[in-house]
């Protein structure tokens, strides 16, 4: 069953992207089991799109939360985003790992562990996906699931953003420590 949109509007994108962790992503007859996430925050955060103000691009964001966000970087990776907050707080969360849990007969375990790689291996793509509300438990969503007694939550700075100034330092990607199918 699909996460609920409260779940999503009620929570910032760092908290959100914290407590992604242990969810699932579904998308058909594929599942994996989200070990990483970066927040991306609202205009005052330089790595985030929503620094531009609201543009065709970024529009998502600046909606209310649980919404999939999909769009394309160094013009070949498409990235799914889910969208965080209310329409007055534009957020999303960048899913960047998973780990495989069902549908994947065959494929490299490491074959989520990146948000390009997870997009490859689920078949998520912008033009198709982009806009997808994640609470219609249609398609594309996000189920319930929590981290394991033993699993530890790690923080460090984000990833490929070091363009953002001090925006680049602070603690905003997180992940399931030490679970082989982080990104990096």
């Amino acid at each position: 069953m699909a996460l609920s949109r409260s779940f999503y509007t009620q929570r910032s994108p760092a908290v959100l992207a914290h407590d992604l962790l242990g969810k699932y992503l579904v998308f058909g007859d594929k599942t994996g089991r989200i070990v990483e996430a970066e927040a991306y925050l609202g205009p005052e955060d330089q790595a985030s799109h929503a620094r531009f103000g609201v543009t065709k691009r970024n529009e998502l964001m600046f909606g209310p939360g649980g919404f999939a966000y999909v769009y394309l970087i160094y013009g070949m990776h498409d990235m799914f985003n889910v969208t965080a907050g209310s329409k007055r707080t534009p957020g999303a969360v960048l899913v960047r790992a998973v780990e495989l849990v069902e549908g994947f007969r065959g494929a490299d375990p490491k074959a989520g562990a990146g948000p390009g790689k997870l997009c490859r291996a689920f078949g998520i793509g912008r033009v198709q996906h982009n806009g997808c509300d994640l609470t219609t438990d249609r398609g594309i969503h996000l189920a319930d699931g929590r981290l394991r007694r033993s699993e530890k939550v790690a923080t460090s700075p984000r990833i490929g953003v070091d363009y953002a100034g001090e925006w680049a330092a602070r603690p905003l990607r997180f992940s399931i420590a030490g679970n082989p199918a982080v990104s990096r």
